[in-house]
């Protein structure tokens, strides 16, 4: 799957979303089919009002998607929404690998490290 670089705004969402332990297991639960907005509620010791805000924010976050099925709002994952996060992720350990690697190079080209090295400072001046 081929997707554009996230936003940070996207990224921020996301990760928000997946910070908090509830909403990570309504996501699990939603991954195994859909859910009731109530029976998600039945499953924790919150209101049904602190239910419906993690299920807003994980809509917010793409993450989930709400659809009305007579009088009950039904929860589902976004297929996609793993691969988001797992892109996000990935861009993040991209970006440190290259500042390791350029890190590397830099040491490896200093002269001065070796001479460093080779003086080990942690007996204090020697007289």
């Amino acid at each position: 799957m081929v997707v554009d670089e996230l936003s940070d705004e996207t990224v921020d969402r996301l990760f928000h979303a997946l910070a908090d332990t509830t909403r990570r297991d309504i996501l699990r639960r939603c991954v195994r089919g859909e859910l009731s907005v109530s029976r998600l509620a039945e499953a924790y010791p919150m209101s049904f009002a602190a239910v419906q805000k993690h299920v807003a924010v994980l809509e917010r976050a793409g993450l989930v998607a709400k659809q009305r099925s007579g009088r009950e709002q039904l929860v589902r994952t976004d297929p996609d929404a793993v691969g988001r996060a797992r892109q996000a992720l990935d861009e993040l350990e991209s970006a440190w690998r290259g500042r390791v690697d350029r890190m590397a190079r830099l040491l490896a080209e200093d002269p001065g490290t070796e001479e460093n090295e080779d003086n080990d400072t942690t007996e204090g001046p020697r007289r």
